[in-house]
């Protein structure tokens, strides 16, 4: 038997002495498991819509201080809607990172004492070496995040200081003041997007590891269990 196809065999040893050896516990691994990969699909979401909303914003944001700008009113409130839109994003990004990082926790420190029950060194040790493989592509995720989330704080930093400055003073010649600022936020809002690529791979990343772990991913239709 070659080595590929013997490692294959002690995998499936696994699965069956899990069942096994966990009985009604089987099911429960199998709703972590998807409860895993369904919270990082929605942070994938997330971060997918990040680079949308940007462009959306500082689309808003240029055409506010274009020179010559008739409708300087109009231009504000539809920049004050992009503003709040960008913030509702970092709220559901917030809400779905901790949910992923819980979940991924409950995941894997439960699979680490399930694997202490095997007798068999072999299979103990095989169902260890696949969980850590999993746990750290899952945990790459939200070790590329940082960046990602330092770049979003920066940039929801400066359109909400600009649409405060431009609430009392919504005149040329406030819109002529606040232009330095607002140039600094376009930017920022490209680096938000080039820094939301690391993620997007990370996660990539993870579910091709999790597929080839056997870990069954949702499709995008499925109802996440409760």
């Amino acid at each position: 038997m070659k080595l590929t196809d013997r490692t294959a065999a002690l995998f499936v040893l696994v699965l069956l002495a899990a069942g096994a050896l966990l009985g009604s516990c089987a099911s429960t691994g199998i709703e972590r498991s998807a409860k895993a990969n369904s919270s990082l699909r929605l942070v994938e979401e997330d971060y997918r819509q990040v680079p949308v909303q940007v462009d959306a914003s500082n689309a808003a944001l240029r055409e506010l201080i274009r020179p010559g700008q008739t409708d300087v009113k109009r231009a504000y409130d539809n920049y004050q809607d992009r503003v709040g839109n960008m913030q509702k994003l970092g709220r559901k990004l917030d809400q779905h990172t901790d949910e992923m990082k819980d979940r991924g926790q409950d995941y894997f420190e439960e699979w680490e004492k399930q694997g202490g029950t095997f007798a068999n060194p072999q299979i103990r040790e095989l169902s260890e070496q696949r969980r850590a493989d999993l746990s750290r592509a899952y945990s790459a995720v939200t070790q590329s995040s940082i960046g990602a989330r330092g770049a979003l704080d920066a940039y929801l930093g400066d359109l909400k200081e600009i649409q405060g400055y431009l609430s009392n003073d919504l005149t040329p010649k406030g819109l002529e003041s606040i232009n330095p600022v607002a140039q600094t936020a376009l930017q920022d809002g490209e680096k938000l997007k080039e820094s939301v690529q690391p993620v997007l791979s990370a996660i990539d990343a993870a579910k091709s590891e999790m597929a080839r772990g056997g870990a069954p991913l949702p499709s995008p239709d499925a109802q996440e269990p409760h």
